[in-house]
């Protein structure tokens, strides 16, 4: 399945996350999760972006919420992003591609009249049933972390 949307069970996924140990989404099983893609570790955007979900882990784990970022990064550049900003969320590595694949958030990119292939900053929220809830793409960082939080206390 690409492009999985509101009503569809999450393509489940597994991949090694910062540290090397391998993430499930089966293994939250009963928790709710946001999955969200960005393009690369320690750019602008990418950073806030992290950085705003650090800030409020607590918020969505008191909400029965994990929060896995998905980026094309090896798991050593994640490793360096999370010790370099203190992040407290798991970061997956789809160095592969599999992953942005089966979510529909591997796409053709345009900057400066160039194309290219790139991660669309997107997220999805999958209820503790596995079924996702709420889709967002081509994210917008500012405001975009309350956005999320707001949909995880509505659920």
């Amino acid at each position: 399945m690409t492009n999985p949307a509101v009503g569809d069970t999450a393509p489940d996924i597994s991949l090694p996350r910062d540290g090397g140990e391998i993430v499930k989404l089966s293994d939250f099983s009963g928790k709710n999760v946001v999955l969200y893609f960005y393009p690369k570790d320690d750019t602008p955007g990418c950073t806030k972006e992290a950085i705003g979900f650090t800030d409020n882990v607590a918020a969505f784990d008191g909400l029965n919420t994990v929060i896995l970022g998905v980026s094309k990064d090896s798991v050593k550049k994640h490793d360096k992003f999370i010790a370099k900003h203190d992040l407290k969320i798991a970061l997956l590595s789809d160095e592969e591609g599999d992953v942005c694949e089966r979510y529909g958030v591997w796409v053709e990119k345009n900057m400066y009249g160039k194309t290219y292939m790139g991660i669309e900053r997107a997220t999805f929220l999958i209820g503790a049933d596995g079924k996702i809830v709420q889709v967002w793409r081509k994210v917008k960082v500012p405001g975009h972390v309350d956005a999320v939080l707001d949909a995880v206390r509505a659920l």
